[in-house]
């Protein structure tokens, strides 16, 4: 009966991060029995004992049990510290990854073995020069579209990390297509692998930045390294399996062609829906132009800010590849003006450290930031912004704002305190947006509200281009 109040007794607790608090107990025999609190993604859980010292030589201080399940497999495939050190959406993420990337590993080994088809491995007509030749322009011609694609989109892959990563993963499925159908037009072949070779290298560089730019949002430990290291030994494992399974699947496809397609097209259905889910399950703190866009209309027309899940969930992902360029923010002052007199009109009364113009040629919102500019007052430009080129246009407005939109369009307006300034002020109180998190070093906000040009012009209040 001691025994037992003994053990109900609680001496201590302790409590890892946001984790579940463990108690302590004291056992009959003097030693500490700790509970040790439920795995909650997994519903498991455990309690081991710790003997007093000296108790027993080979167990000193040692727990009388082993660890928890799954414990081993927690430590070499998840960062430390899971799942406190990473970001909510992180499990559901990479579970359809892991799903994408084995459909992707069967896809390649039909691609491969499509290719090496064509190459001309086992004809005993093809020779070893024509297929270096082969090999040597496909690989060239990648390495150009690499270089290439970098300098177009670089500073846009950022910003749109999860469109971008979409993207990839199905111009990934049209390479390996055009891989599997290259040998059956052999007077094609080189053309046809030159340009499955270009769309794959395309793909390593917008999956490589997105994959960065998702390790930055996931890692919340400043543990970017240790994310990056996990995801890739979850890659490299489920890449393990999916050889594993080819070994045994390409005997069974390799003498039947339709069947081979067959299963192809299976695949790539599997792996574009994995991939949807994987993008869709995220949810982005930071905001980008499309995401500033939604709320700002969502405000707009009822007056409260959305939080980051429901602006993830309306964001679109098919669409918005090349979207129209509607926001510059952070051009160059000399490209706004060209006199003095332009100058100070563009100046004349006004306060705030920005300056904004709309570009009819362009279609599009030009904004010149100060030098001194910090995220928030960025955000607030970016508003400010979005909200002229709404003016500018023809979609439906609130009732108080179509008496504004005749003021721009008439001509020079006089300030006045409009919805979109309520509305930056109410984002850090209203919503959930990480408004002021610095993203580069220096505290400098992420470049998805910024331009990509870096020259910068004093004149008149340090307004500088970014």
């Amino acid at each position: 009966m001691a025994d037992d109040v003994g053990l109900e007794t609680q001496l201590c607790s302790e409590q890892f991060g946001s984790g579940e608090a463990r108690g302590c107990r004291a056992a009959a025999d003097g030693s500490l029995q700790w509970e040790v609190g439920g795995w909650r993604w997994w519903g498991l859980s455990r309690a081991f004992t710790v003997k007093p010292e000296g108790r027993d030589a080979g167990e000193v201080g040692a727990p009388r049990a082993a660890s928890p399940p799954l414990s081993g497999l927690q430590a070499v495939f998840l960062p430390q510290g899971f799942p406190d050190s990473v970001s909510p959406d992180y499990l559901p993420y990479q579970l359809w990854d892991s799903v994408q990337a084995f459909a992707s590993s069967l896809s390649g080994s039909l691609a491969t073995q499509a290719v090496l088809l064509g190459i001309g491995v086992g004809n005993a007509k093809a020779t070893v020069s024509a297929a270096t030749a082969t090999w040597l322009v496909k690989d060239s011609t990648g390495m150009l579209g690499r270089i290439v694609f970098a300098w177009w989109k670089g500073s846009k892959l950022d910003c749109n990390a999860k469109q971008w990563r979409l993207f990839a993963d199905i111009l990934n499925d049209v390479a390996m297509f055009l891989e599997i159908m290259a040998p059956v037009y052999p007077i094609c072949f080189t053309m046809t692998v030159s340009t499955s070779n270009l769309a794959k290298c395309i793909v390593s560089v917008a999956g490589g930045a997105t994959r960065a730019a998702l390790t930055v949002h996931q890692a919340r430990r400043n543990n970017m390294a240790d994310v990056s290291a996990k995801d890739s030994s979850q890659e490299t494992l489920v890449n393990l399996a999916g050889l594993l399974v080819s070994l045994l699947m390409l005997p069974l496809v390799s003498g039947c062609p339709g069947f081979s397609l067959g299963c192809f097209f299976f695949l790539t259905a599997l792996h574009i829906y994995a991939n949807y889910r994987a993008v869709r399950s995220l949810v982005m703190e930071t905001l980008n132009e499309g995401r500033l866009r939604l709320v700002l209309k969502h405000y707009l027309q009822r007056g409260e800010v959305l939080d980051p899940t429901a602006a993830n969930r309306m964001e679109p992902l098919w669409t918005g590849f090349w979207p129209a360029p509607s926001l510059s923010l952070g051009v160059p002052l000399h490209r706004l003006v060209s006199s003095v007199f332009e100058l100070q009109q563009l100046v004349e009364g006004h306060q705030e450290p920005y300056l904004l113009c709309w570009d009819q040629s362009r279609n599009q919102v030009q904004v010149v930031l100060n030098q001194k500019a910090g995220p928030k007052t960025v955000l607030r430009a970016a508003t400010h912004g979005l909200m002229l080129g709404a003016l500018q246009g023809d979609g439906p407005l609130p009732a108080e704002l179509e008496e504004l939109r005749n003021q721009v369009r008439a001509g020079p307006k006089t300030r006045r305190e409009s919805k979109a300034g309520a509305f930056t002020k109410s984002m850090p109180s209203k919503g959930e947006w990480d408004a002021v998190k610095p993203e580069r070093p220096g505290g400098q906000v992420r470049e998805d509200i910024r331009g990509k040009d870096r020259g910068l012009c004093k004149c008149k209040g340090d307004y500088a281009g970014d």
